[in-house]
């Protein structure tokens, strides 16, 4: 049988993101989008993990991962969100940036490693973009909340969720404090869709429908409602000085 190779694991984890996200079976229109490549590239290469059984695949039926594929997929899920948290706590890398620098790590990562890495981070289990760690084991939390864009003027919440599909979008909530764990209030909510008006570590910020729609929110306890920022579930505190953005 065919060995486990980087292209491999690139795939895989974008059927399970993208199953994830969106549904159990994961077109190969969708698979290229993910990965930017050609349809009959993925078709060649699904036809390929097909043979390896680490996927099941029917044309115009779509793609599903059998037990060993998704097994193979959270490992390199987790290697890659434990990276992204070593590399923001601990290097001080820019948020925006820990994607992608976590993609070249991911596949690099052997189990006395893994073990190392998460004996330093405090045996975490959300990344810093607030998405859920999966055990050694493969299980995974769910992400509980509701989007910013459907809370009411009034409301308190907690940020649990910054999505990180792009840099440029994140590198703005970032700037205005819209991180996991930060203490928020809704203060004013503009009708059809309109921006939202939020107090964050007592500085006031509008927030466009679009934008509020990447932060998922959970509610905040009322004994911590006065406080600021904070940091989000399962995630260490962070060392050193955050560095600037990176030329």
């Amino acid at each position: 049988m065919p060995s486990v190779t980087q292209a491999v694991e690139d795939y895989l984890k974008a059927i399970w993101r993208l199953s994830h996200e969106g549904g159990e079976r994961v077109s190969v229109g969708d698979i290229a989008s993910e990965l930017k490549v050609s349809a009959p590239s993925v078709t060649s290469m699904v036809r390929k993990l097909k043979t390896m059984r680490l996927l099941n695949y029917e044309r115009y039926g779509g793609v599903t991962l059998t037990p060993r594929g998704r097994k193979i997929a959270l490992e390199i899920v987790r290697h890659h969100r434990l990276w992204e948290l070593y590399l923001y706590m601990r290097l001080g890398v820019p948020l925006e940036l820990v994607d992608s620098e976590a993609e070249r790590l991911e596949h690099v990562l052997s189990d006395d490693m893994e073990e190392l890495l998460t004996r330093n981070l405090g045996d975490p289990t959300h990344d810093p973009h607030g998405d859920p760690i999966p055990s050694k084991t493969g299980a995974l939390a769910p992400v509980e909340g509701i989007a910013l864009g459907q809370l009411e003027t009034g409301t308190h919440a907690i940020v649990a969720r910054v999505s990180d599909r792009n840099p440029e979008k994140l590198r703005y909530l970032v700037s205005l404090g819209l991180l996991p764990g930060a203490r928020i209030e809704v203060e004013e909510k503009a009708p059809f869709r309109g921006p939202l008006t939020v107090r964050i570590g007592g500085r006031r910020h509008v927030v466009g429908a679009d934008l509020a729609n990447l932060v998922i929110v959970r509610g905040a306890p009322a004994a911590s409602r006065s406080k600021g920022a904070g940091l989000g579930p399962g995630v260490p505190p962070r060392s050193g000085k955050p560095r600037g953005k990176r030329r």
